[in-house]
């Protein structure tokens, strides 16, 4: 019998060739672990100090604490109507101040996107007013010590750096860019590959600028690392200033406002509160300074004096709390948990698509609470149209599920944003609310952005809370001069289409988003 004709061998097959296929399987294998262990690590890595802060309950005079909104709708003919209050008390404090003021700031620059081709129109200058007042300050007492924390976006990752910071630090403000990457990693599929190939080689770096700059439609040019620094998706998100009100106490302003001039037409909220209340807030700030290479004092003391109860009229007295990223989250949980049947939850969110939140306020609405939520329509972004996601699929997922218990209205917008961040409990006698930066999404609340919240605790009769009530419902059922509507029903910005509605949890799973 013949043998049977063997084949000659594949090239893949000798021994060379094998050696080089295992070769690439061990050095792709190495780089997956690579990337997984370095997602994981710096998604889950131990919290920096000045973080995740929910401090002890501070009672203050309820007149001690002020709501302040900025308010911008349009009347009949398309024409804006604007109220705004937050920076004018912003001016005012930092004008009163003689020993320090603090600024941690996102948002903090004259650049108007879209927005300067859209003429949707006039902005406030509120990056230039915001410089000159800091710098006047200062030329006006040289020894008042002038700390500003903020976001490296403004220098667009180091891509264009600020005229603004500079002008300031030329003054004597200590200007601190805040160190992102010891934050941890809200987008780990990419900020992985970011981390072990692009941050070790592009930090410091002063390349020519190629690519168009991602904040401005102007001639101005940004290198690649601050566009691969944009895509981490990670920020210092707080809108705060805290100083001494120039008798030796302290006064600051928490809320959702910007300092940034495409932002200046925005509606927001925040609240003004004086009092020792603020110094854990202070101390978190001075914390997320140092870790940012700041290593100055401030010319005041962070322990807070003693105040005996009976300096409270028990009547006209509220309770403060300082909340910051996962506290606020706990915090919110919390109450929307303790809610019960005849209770009201009132949300007033630029953003809400954090799961847990959602299925708290489900399970709310079961139990017989009564819901209103009013959300920004998420139509536009500096002159730019955006798709509604997340807030048109998270709506229509809430009406779905609650069989229509959860009411929801848009914020009638107009090229601006409904930019608040704003959630109140009312029971029959006790109203709880929290304001601040934090949207309520996965990278606001669960400890990946810096963010900063005040929670507030008042007897529903007190007139904070009726102020309060009154905001929300002038709002809601469109109490306005006749020709202006504040909101629209939710008919108008309805979106149940599954694509949009798993875009969207997918987005918000993986960090692969803006919000």
């Amino acid at each position: 019998m013949s043998e049977p004709l063997k084949s000659e061998p594949l090239p893949g097959d000798t021994p060379r060739y094998g050696l080089r296929r295992w070769l690439w399987r061990i050095a792709w294998s190495a780089l997956l672990g690579a990337c997984v262990a370095t997602g994981w690590w710096h998604t889950t890595k131990p919290l920096v100090a000045g973080t995740r802060v929910a401090s002890d309950w501070v009672a203050v005079q309820a007149s001690d604490i002020l709501l302040l909104a900025d308010v911008t709708t349009a009347d009949a003919y398309g024409r804006h109507v604007v109220h705004q209050q937050i920076f004018d008390e912003w001016l005012r404090v930092i004008a009163d101040a003689r020993d320090f003021i603090v600024l941690d700031l996102f948002l903090f620059n004259s650049h108007q996107g879209a927005l300067a081709q859209a003429a949707v129109q006039p902005l406030r200058p509120l990056s230039r007013e915001l410089r000159d007042a800091l710098i006047a300050a200062k030329r006006a007492h040289p020894n008042l010590r002038i700390l500003l924390l903020t976001d490296p976006i403004n220098d667009v990752y180091g891509g264009d750096p600020s005229p603004d910071l500079a002008m300031l630090t030329t003054a004597g403000v200590d200007v601190v860019r805040s160190d992102l990457d010891a934050l941890r990693d809200s987008n780990p599929a990419f900020s992985s590959l970011w981390r072990l190939g692009v941050a070790w080689w592009s930090s410091g770096t002063s390349a020519a600028g190629w690519l168009p700059n991602p904040l401005d439609t102007g001639p101005s040019r940004v290198p690649f690392h601050s566009w691969a620094r944009l895509l981490n998706f990670k920020a210092n998100h707080r809108k705060v200033v805290i100083a001494d009100d120039g008798h030796k106490g302290l006064i600051g302003i928490v809320g959702s406002a910007n300092p940034h001039d495409a932002s200046s037409a925005h509606s927001n909220l925040a609240l003004g509160v004086r009092g020792f209340a603020l110094l854990p807030l202070l101390r978190s700030e001075l914390d997320i300074a140092r870790l940012s290479g700041w290593h100055r004092g401030l010319p005041v003391s962070l322990t807070a004096p003693a105040v005996p109860a009976a300096a409270f009229d028990r009547g006209r007295t509220a309770f403060v709390r300082v909340l910051t990223e996962g506290g606020i989250d706990d915090a919110v949980l919390e109450r929307i948990r303790a809610a019960r049947s005849g209770d009201h939850i009132d949300a007033a969110l630029f953003y809400l698509s954090d799961r847990d939140v959602i299925e708290a306020l489900l399970d709310a609405a079961k139990r017989g609470v009564i819901i209103r939520i009013l959300l920004d329509p998420n139509s536009d972004a500096f002159g730019r149209k955006k798709d509604g996601i997340p807030n048109r699929p998270v709506a229509s997922e809430l009406l779905a599920q609650s069989d229509g218990a959860i009411k929801v209205r848009w914020y009638r917008t107009h090229g601006e944003q409904f930019h608040v961040k704003m959630l109140a409990v009312r029971s029959a006698d006790k109203l709880w609310f929290t304001l601040g930066s934090a949207n309520f999404t996965r990278r606001n609340l669960e400890d990946y952005n810096l963010e900063a919240n005040l929670a507030v605790e008042i007897a529903t009769s007190a007139p904070l809370a009726a102020e309060l009530g009154r905001w929300f419902d002038t709002l809601w059922e469109n109490r306005a001069p006749s020709g202006i509507e504040y909101t629209t029903d939710f008919g108008t910005y309805a979106d149940p289409a599954q694509t949009s509605y798993w875009a969207y949890r997918f987005m918000e799973a993986t960090g692969l988003s803006t919000f």
